[in-house]
């Protein structure tokens, strides 16, 4: 199976390198190692789906054991872009805490994947309780590095409820769409609940034909 991922399919590209900086940043965190990280937008507009799982990607090439969950409840994507089954995922998880995880091997060696399983009724309420908690626990003790995608921040409390229990949130905002507001509420948003917030991933930005030609080699 072919993934529509840049880190996959284009590995020299500007692109595919931006994130593997973007790796190395989060990995030089020396306050507080971040092993829980969670992706969210500031927006509806910013691709914080292939942002999750290129970082993921960029994670296990280097021997990293990963998992990349789907807790976008609302409108999941992580499933699609890996072509994998969502019958069972983070709200079967949290339903049946007794049953094994069911986590998805993925065509890249080292990454498994959490989809969000079935939809519930009010997402919100589930990724807040303490079941949830118990299974971030469970995550941890399964991988070196647990990415969560969620749904954008100013859209629902989904994002904000999660991030009081990761170490860190990166905050995607998109190059032209994601107005300057937006990205200013977002922000005041996750702070508001203490969240650590370790970046911003600006995507959607034109590529500087000399970086193209470079990485072309």
């Amino acid at each position: 199976m072919t993934l529509n991922l840049v880190t996959l399919n284009e590995p020299a590209s500007p692109a595919a390198e931006a994130y593997r900086r973007l790796r190395v940043n989060l990995s030089a965190e020396r306050e507080l190692p971040l092993r829980t990280i969670l992706v969210v937008a500031a927006d509806s507009a910013a691709d914080k789906d292939s942002v999750a799982a290129n970082l993921a990607v960029t994670y296990a090439r280097v021997g990293k054991q990963v998992i990349l969950a789907d807790c976008d409840l609302r409108r999941p994507r992580q499933h699609t872009l890996f072509g994998a089954a969502n019958d069972a995922g983070v709200t079967t998880a949290l339903a049946d805490e007794a049953a094994p995880l069911p986590l998805q091997e993925t065509p890249v060696a080292g990454l498994r994947l959490l989809t969000s399983g079935p939809g519930v009724e009010v997402p919100s309420d589930l990724l807040a309780s303490p079941a949830m908690a118990r299974l971030m626990d469970r995550l941890c003790e399964e991988a070196d590095v647990v990415l969560l995608d969620a749904p954008p921040v100013a859209l629902a409390t989904d994002a904000t409820e999660l991030a009081s229990q990761v170490d860190g949130v990166l905050l995607t905002v998109t190059a032209g769409q994601t107005k300057r507001d937006a990205a200013q509420r977002a922000r005041q948003l996750l702070e508001q609940v203490g969240a650590r917030i370790v970046g911003a991933v600006l995507v959607n930005v034109p590529q500087d034909a000399a970086l193209r030609k470079y990485a072309a080699g």
